[in-house]
């Protein structure tokens, strides 16, 4: 019994000793934050470097994005950055189906188109073809009435004097290399197609100084087998309308043959070749005075104002003399002048 108040102190000092350890512990961990406190720092300075290195790694990206669309915007229409739409890029049909269209109302403004260069059979009209070269039909034929005349054969051309046949010829330019191909490919005709013009792609770009293009034009025009004439107009008036970007005329050949029709090809030439020497220069475009505007890709590389683009018409388009002497029948200008100047 009388022990028993002793244990309640002894119990009464457990308490107190117990009791006392809160406070230090407390106290202590006021004084020695780095004890207590060391973790919730280092979670605050993750998420302190977290909150500083995202937002700075995110607006990067948008940053970056919108560097792409301005590249590949570059060139466009300034109404796509106004807000409208920019137009689709036309597909191989719209573009076949346009091309088509083009070539049928080129034959109803030039339902008399022909080749511009006088001839009576093929030898002249092969003979005409080489001299064209680097000149207008229009010299040439001013020139070539004095040339059939005397050399009216390839037997007669093959036995000129070169020096006889380049005075003949010497209006046309380049004379000396014309010459040369002149009695080159008369002397291939005597020899080996006994005199005649042969009808035959294969045969006729074997002659001296005959490409593909002249060989074109003598197969349409005098022989009826169809072929496209692919000359500096035709050339540029094709790419002007983006039927092509070829440039070499054997690959224009093969791309705007695959569009039309094999009927179509002698007739196409000569309304495009018509087309681009009246209307559609190379330097100055007539394109207010033109009747296939509205299918025109290239509409406004030249003259835009009406009554100015009608001053630019050429040949029959605009009131002149054509290019031949001896036009045909249904042609609506006023033949050449016969003199050379």
């Amino acid at each position: 019994m009388g022990e028993q108040p002793s244990a309640k102190r002894k119990k009464a000092a457990k308490g107190s000793t117990v009791k006392p350890v809160k406070a230090p512990a407390d106290n202590a961990a006021a004084a020695e934050p780095t004890g207590t406190s060391a973790e919730p720092t280092a979670k605050s300075a993750k998420r302190t470097a977290k909150s500083v290195t995202k937002p700075t790694a995110k607006p990067a990206k948008p940053t970056a994005k919108p560097a792409k669309p301005t590249a590949k915007s570059a060139g466009k229409p300034t109404t796509e950055s106004a807000g409208k739409p920019a137009a689709k890029p036309e597909s191989h049909l719209a573009m076949v189906r346009r091309a088509r269209r083009i070539n049928r109302e080129l034959a109803e403004v030039y339902p008399y188109a022909h080749p511009e260069l006088d001839f009576r059979n093929p030898f002249e009209l092969l003979v005409a073809t080489v001299l064209s070269a680097q000149t207008t039909d229009l010299r040439v034929n001013q020139t070539t009435p004095a040339v059939f005349a005397k050399y009216p054969t390839p037997e007669d051309m093959a036995a000129a004097v070169p020096e006889e046949l380049e005075e003949a010829i010497r209006p046309t330019g380049f004379f000396r290399a014309k010459a040369k191909s002149l009695i080159g490919l008369s002397t291939a005709l005597r020899d080996r197609f006994g005199g005649e013009v042969p009808g035959r792609l294969d045969d006729l770009v074997s002659l001296p100084g005959v490409g593909r293009k002249t060989a074109n034009v003598v197969l349409g025009n005098a022989f009826g087998v169809p072929g496209l004439t692919v000359d500096t107009h035709f050339g540029r008036l094709v790419r002007r309308w983006k039927w092509t970007e070829q440039e070499d005329p054997e690959k224009v050949e093969a791309e705007i043959a695959a569009i039309f029709p094999k009927s179509e090809w002698t007739m196409l030439s000569h309304r495009v070749i018509f087309h681009g020497r009246r209307i559609c220069h190379s330097r100055k475009p007539a394109c207010g005075a033109c009747p296939i505007a509205h299918l025109c890709p290239s509409y406004g590389e030249g003259e835009t104002d009406p009554e100015k683009a009608r001053k630019l018409l050429k040949y029959e388009m605009g009131g002149y003399p054509g290019q031949r002497l001896s036009p045909p029948a249904d042609y609506p200008g006023k033949p050449a002048p016969a003199r050379v100047e």
